[in-house]
Order: C-alpha cells, then sequence, then structure tokens
C-alpha cells in the first residue's frame, strides 16, 4: 500500500467558479413538489438571462436542466442547434460534454475497486504494465496509484508530448495512449500536487478496461449508461440520434467562427475518449448525477466508495479541490457542490449537484465563447434553488 494522498488543494482554475451568494441553511433532500412549487421564480429569472445571453451571442445554442434526485423538473433550450438549418435548441438536443467524460471514468474505476478487483492506492502499472513506458523513474512510476490519476495528483503533464496525440480516429485511441506515454514527463513527485493531467485519465481509462477485461466503451455503456437508462448517450454517435446533435461552433479569437474543427473532430480526437469522448444530452447527465449521488433507483456506487468520490483528494485546501474524477468546492455560505466542466472544439458543458439536498444544474452549449460563463451561472442558479427549498 502507498503513503496516503494528502487532503488539501488549490482552487483549480478550469471549472465552476465561486460565487458569492445567498446565506445557506441547514439543507435536507428536497421532494420534487418542493423543487417544482418555490423555484418558479428563481427559473423564471435564470430563463430571461440566458435568453439574453444567447441572443446576444448570435451563434448557436444552450440547453439547461435543474434537477432533484432522479427527477428532472426544469429543461429548457435556447437559441440554435444548428442555425444554419434553423432548428432550435430543446430538451433532447444532443452535445459533446469534454471532460465530464471523465467522470464517467472514475465510476468506472471506483466500481471495479468495490468490488475488490484493486484497491485505490494499488500502483496501476502492477495492472497495466505498458505504465513502465512513463518518462520517469521507476520508483516515481510506482507511486502511481488508480486513485492519484483518478485526481490528477500522480504529477503526470497535462498532455503528451506526441505529435497528433489528440488527433485520429476513435478506433485507434488505446494505440495513441500507449504511443503518447514514452512522452509524458512529471511535474513532481506524485501525491504532493495537484496537476490537472488528460493523458493521466487516458491511461487511467486503458488501465480500468485492462482490468475488466472489456473494452472500455464497452465497460462504461454496460455498468453506467445502460444500467441508468441513458438512452442519448454515447462514445460513436448513431444514425439515429444524430438528428438531435448539435452543430459544434467554434469561435476564434478573431470572432470568427467555424463549424470545421468541430466537425472533424466527431470522427475521433487521438487518445482523447476517457478523458473526453462521450456525447450526452442535459436529461441524460442528471441521470448519471443521480447514480453518483445514489438517488436512481440504480445507484452507481455502493455508499463508502460515493463518499470516496466526492471527498477532496488533493493537497492544498482540504475544502476546495478534487475528488475521484469531480470537483470540490465548498461555497462561501458552507454549501458544498460536486460537479466538472468540460470544453472541446465548438462545445461547452457543466454539472454542478448539492449532495445534501440532490438538487443539480446541467448546462450545455454548442460554441465554445460566449457571455455565459457555464460553471458560474450554474452554480449561481443551484445556490439560488436550494436557498428556494430549504427556507
Amino acid at each position: 500500500m502507498l503513503q496516503r494522498i494528502r487532503r488539501f488543494l488549490a482552487l483549480a482554475t478550469f471549472l465552476l467558479l465561486v460565487p458569492t451568494s445567498p446565506t445557506a441553511t441547514s439543507a435536507q433532500a428536497v421532494t420534487l413538489a418542493e423543487a417544482r412549487s418555490r423555484t418558479i421564480p428563481v427559473v423564471f429569472q435564470f430563463e430571461r438571462q440566458i435568453t439574453e445571453d444567447v441572443g446576444r451571442d448570435g451563434i448557436g445554442g444552450i440547453t439547461a436542466a435543474a434537477f432533484v434526485g432522479n427527477e428532472v423538473f426544469w429543461i429548457k433550450g435556447f437559441g440554435w442547434a444548428d442555425q444554419q438549418r434553423q432548428i432550435a435548441a430543446g430538451s433532447r438536443t444532443i452535445y459533446r460534454i469534454g471532460a465530464i467524460s471523465k467522470s464517467f471514468t472514475a465510476v468506472a474505476m471506483a466500481q471495479l475497486a468495490a468490488e475488490g478487483r484493486f484497491d485505490l492506492d494499488d500502483p496501476v502499472v502492477q495492472y497495466f504494465p505498458p505504465l513502465r513506458q512513463l518518462a520517469a523513474t521507476e520508483s516515481e512510476i510506482n507511486a502511481i496509484s488508480f486513485r492519484r490519476l483518478a485526481s490528477h495528483t500522480a504529477g503526470l503533464i497535462r498532455e503528451p508530448n506526441l505529435p497528433d496525440a489528440a488527433a485520429g480516429p476513435i478506433a485507434e485511441w488505446e494505440d495513441k495512449v500507449i504511443a503518447s506515454l514514452p512522452t509524458v514527463t512529471l511535474l513532481g513527485p506524485p501525491g504532493e500536487q495537484y496537476s490537472y493531467s488528460n493523458i493521466g485519465f487516458g491511461a487511467l481509462g486503458l488501465a480500468t478496461s485492462r482490468v475488466a477485461r472489456r473494452p472500455f466503451m464497452d465497460l462504461v455503456r454496460e455498468r453506467i449508461i445502460g444500467p441508468l437508462g441513458m438512452n442519448n448517450t454515447m462514445f460513436i454517435m448513431t444514425a439515429s440520434l444524430q438528428p438531435h446533435l448539435a452543430v459544434g461552433y467554434m469561435v476564434d479569437d478573431d470572432s470568427t467562427v467555424s463549424i470545421a474543427l468541430p466537425e472533424l473532430e466527431h470522427a475521433g480526437r487521438g487518445y482523447k475518449v476517457p478523458n473526453g469522448g462521450i456525447y450526452s444530452n442535459v436529461a441524460d447527465l442528471a441521470r448519471f448525477a443521480s447514480g453518483v449521488m445514489g438517488t436512481s433507483p440504480t445507484p452507481l456506487l455502493p455508499p463508502q466508495m460515493r463518499e470516496e468520490m466526492m471527498r477532496v483528494q488533493t493537497p492544498e485546501d482540504s475544502a476546495n479541490g478534487y475528488g475521484l474524477g469531480f470537483t470540490i468546492r465548498t461555497l462561501e455560505n458552507g454549501m458544498k457542490t460536486v460537479g466538472h466542466g468540460g470544453s472541446v472544439a465548438g462545445y461547452n458543458a457543466t454539472i454542478v449537484f448539492d449532495p445534501e439536498t440532490t438538487l443539480g444544474v446541467v448546462m450545455l452549449r454548442n460554441y465554445n465563447r460566449g457571455l455565459t460563463n457555464l460553471g458560474r451561472a450554474a452554480t449561481d442558479l443551484l445556490q439560488e434553488l436550494v436557498a428556494a427549498t430549504t427556507r
């Protein structure tokens, strides 16, 4: 067993900015009836703001949803899923969710750990020998555990130094991960600091797949997507769901808008499958959050592992940081939020929920720059929903 991971983390800058908000109360799980009846003014004001933002952006659309427990109680589309064809964004619109895919990977890993297939603190190289190819010492490699990969504390750099590592067909993603490993260096000793690593999650997904002896995408479908009834969630777009896919719009520094790169990436992004390969819609992501919180008829994890995933694992700040596949925040009002954000060419995404009240918010957008900061807007809305239902 490796040394215990320290339990603190500095504010990660890539997701879910922490705003000020109403004072928190001692909250319990909120009922669907309470959520529907008490949040109407909050939701109305939110709709007005997002309608204004999307209209001023004039590019694409946003779909947003609020949920409690296992139920979505508000869902709405704003703007366009496809501006050229004048197809409005709606409740069924599908988007790429980017790095929220990491949360799925971490859940699949945690499920295997809960079954005793390995310990979270076991060296990953014990189950995935290609990790020995890392540009690191043997002792450093042996110190890279499943926990550390899943919490971004393995010390790995963000991206591999392999040319075109993030390009190429999805069918070749495993080969790209393995080819990337010799080009991956460490920023510091494993366990000593938070360092966000896409290649780390690529390796984690492949290692988890090897332990399960199942192809990674099949593993996630069989253990998460299928059991939760997430019928609009996939790694590879299907012909039947293609009409619901939002066109991705890439906004460059000079405000030029293009669909070329988002279209290209639908064919694959090289190694980026476990860390950014999933398509979904807001209702399905609400189901996923419910499965993580244990409020779904099909909970994904036993209680002890669920709590471990939603506990700060990183060493800089015990109240704010990264758990196992999720960003953890303690807001100024004392409320704890769990979530993740995602950003890929032409798409932004965020999900955030409060495990105590089981309220949560999902926002998906098909353009990468706009007036709405999705992380801030979702967290603001969540705080208002909690305040409205727990007074």
